[in-house]
């Protein structure tokens, strides 16, 4: 039996009860077969970027899954970056911070999380952590699945394009941060997953 970790990270301010995280999460289940196992991991993120990192980290490395497939939103992308070249595994970045710490620098701060009320202080050191995840360039850019909104009104479409060079892109018309139509995506991400 083969067994795939499926790492899912979510993005700034939002938690594994995100819409698109709980989609995955139930696609991903349902393509477990006695001979093709799939395990899902979608811990909720804390605000340190280095202890997120740590965390999943360990949480892989006690894996004993076959095969790992890391998918991100936003911020969560910008993980499976440095994830996905660390493992030298596929990821999968929707609409991903690329640049993370130029774009958090103006959300120092104590902030609230989306599905919460729960505040979290964001602390400034928390962006020297972001530059050391930084990946300049993606090696093996067919390892890679970008789906990028136009309609995008937090993060520059256009600079995810030229990141995941060479990668396999879908480039939405339209939509939002938060794809609002990710469910007509979802068969493109796990048709990548699966191959």
């Amino acid at each position: 039996m083969k067994t795939t970790l499926l790492v899912y990270l979510h993005g700034f301010r939002s938690s594994p009860n995100s819409t698109k995280a709980v989609m995955t999460g139930e696609a991903v289940r349902a393509l477990s077969t006695t001979d093709n196992k799939y395990e899902w991991y979608c811990p909720q993120l804390l605000a340190s970027p280095r202890e997120s990192m740590d965390m999943v980290v360990r949480h892989i490395d006690q894996s004993q899954a076959d095969r790992l497939v890391i998918i991100g939103s936003s911020l969560g992308g910008f993980y499976t970056n440095y994830l996905a070249e660390k493992y030298q595994c596929k990821g999968v970045a929707l609409n991903p911070a690329v640049y993370a710490a130029r774009e958090l620098e103006p959300h120092v701060g104590v902030m609230t999380a989306y599905d919460s009320e729960e505040p979290f202080d964001f602390k400034a050191e928390y962006i020297d952590e972001l530059r050391a995840l930084q990946v300049k360039c993606i090696t093996n850019p067919e390892r890679y699945f970008l789906i990028a909104a136009k309609g995008d009104e937090l993060l520059d479409w256009k600079e995810m394009v030229t990141f995941y060079s060479g990668a396999k892109q879908l480039i939405l018309e339209g939509s939002d941060h938060g794809i609002a139509d990710y469910a007509d995506h979802l068969p493109a991400v796990i048709e990548f997953i699966e191959h």
